[in-house]
């Protein structure tokens, strides 16, 4: 994997971006939109449903906060039953 790391600062905390769907992240909308209600989370997923971004919090899977509905290893099952088909989604890691 040749490509570099590409972050985001959103309110003064760094993330990685590790999928980003036809270049969906918008910072401008995801200053905004994270609040300190994510603070504790270990990624952002974001999915666009009829133009509108929703966002979910999700803990790395040794984080003792982790349950199945915020383990990062179910975020496929999350886009499967609650994301529209063929839906842009991006997911940005927190950078610690």
């Amino acid at each position: 994997m040749g490509e570099y790391m590409k972050t985001i600062e959103i309110n003064g905390q760094k993330y990685e971006i590790l999928k980003n769907d036809a270049n969906c992240v918008n910072p401008i909308e995801l200053k905004e939109m994270v609040t300190d209600y994510f603070e504790p989370f270990d990624y952002i997923f974001g999915d666009y449903s009829n133009d509108k971004v929703r966002l979910k919090g999700y803990y790395d899977s040794q984080n003792k906060k982790a349950t199945k509905i915020n383990d990062i290893q179910y975020v496929e099952d999350y886009k499967k039953d609650y994301c529209n088909y063929g839906a842009k989604t991006f997911l940005l890691k927190k950078i610690k």
